[in-house]
């Protein structure tokens, strides 16, 4: 099973749920769900069982925000709508090849991601600051360092195609 694909269907992402994604408020304020979502979970110890819902409002913001904001028409411009391309690009790996050199650096910054996650939710289960920063820290660079490459990854296939040059 695709862990990309899985995540794509379960944020039910959609041609017009991408375009309006490419829009560069909705990368950048996707940034600020991890930190949110740790102040929620954290917020347990201020409201009790009250943090439900600030984690709640995280949990939706994360799934709407991919809608919430204008579609950018034309061709991908800046990191974030260039990030945007990289990855659908990466989703469709399977059907059109994507250079060698981008596979295993991208499934190591997912899994790093990954890994980042667990620290990140150990953290807040012990709240432990130190290891709830350390997993904020890990899955977000992480992240945007996926993305980065992703940058590369969509400036490689429009200039050279899928088949490896180097």
């Amino acid at each position: 099973m695709d862990l990309y694909r899985l995540t794509e269907r379960a944020m039910a992402m959609d041609d017009r749920a991408w375009a309006r994604h490419a829009n560069p408020w909705s990368v950048f304020s996707r940034f600020a769900i991890l930190p949110l979502f740790a102040l929620a979970v954290w917020s347990r110890v201020w409201i009790g069982w009250g943090a439900a819902v600030p984690v709640l409002a995280v949990l939706v913001f994360t799934f709407v925000n991919p809608r919430l904001f204008a579609p950018v028409a034309g061709a991908p411009r800046g990191w974030a709508g260039k990030g945007t391309a990289g990855e659908r690009l990466w989703l469709d790996r399977r059907t059109r090849p994507v250079p060698e050199r981008h596979v295993a650096i991208c499934h190591v910054l997912a899994g790093l991601g990954g890994v980042g996650m667990a620290v990140l939710l150990f953290g807040l289960w012990h709240l432990d600051p130190g290891v709830t920063l350390a997993g904020l820290v890990l899955s977000m660079g992480s992240k945007a360092w996926f993305v980065d490459r992703m940058v590369w990854l969509h400036e490689d296939m429009i200039r050279t195609g899928p088949q490896d040059s180097a």
